[in-house]
């Protein structure tokens, strides 16, 4: 089995991080390569210095990136004061499956419980099955009274994994 690693992401990898998330989320569809969107996703600078920015590696390879708002931080949607919330999940083609998408969620985890916060926050597209399925089995519930949609015709569906 590979072996993943999740850590926090350095100052030398912010550019490479906003390449991969634009990566994924553009090249999977989920964001138009025109949508303002893309600069956000780009700017992973900006989610270091407001969020905590971690990484996983497979084998010593980049594979995702996640960005861990915990309460206070502006990347936060939907977290109450008591809780946190983790945003733009990505992770690589060629990593999924891998278990990269799993150990980054868990990072989270762990970060909400160490700061005994209430529960952790989170928001996926609508056709993004395969992580759907990932939240379920990790123990995260719908919310459906926080469903959002951030742009014409996205439908955002959130979860929550209550402590």
């Amino acid at each position: 089995m590979r072996q993943v690693i999740v850590r926090d992401a350095r100052p030398a990898e912010y550019e490479r991080i906003g390449e991969l998330t634009v990566e994924v989320y553009v090249h999977g569809g989920l964001v138009s390569p025109d949508s303002t969107y893309v600069g956000t996703l780009r700017d992973a600078a900006d989610r270091a210095a407001k969020s905590e920015l971690l990484v996983a590696e497979i084998d010593g390879e980049m594979a995702g990136a996640v960005a861990y708002c915990p309460p206070g931080s502006p990347y936060a949607n939907l977290a109450g004061p008591d809780e946190a919330e983790f945003r733009m999940l990505a992770v690589l083609e060629w990593a999924r499956g891998l278990g990269a998408g799993r150990a980054m969620v868990h990072a989270c985890i762990e970060r909400a419980r160490s700061a005994g916060l209430s529960g952790l926050r989170l928001s996926t597209q609508s056709n993004m099955d395969a992580a759907h399925r990932m939240y379920e089995r990790m123990g995260f519930v719908r919310t459906p009274d926080r469903d959002w949609a951030p742009a014409p015709g996205v439908d955002v569906l959130t979860y929550v994994l209550a402590f």
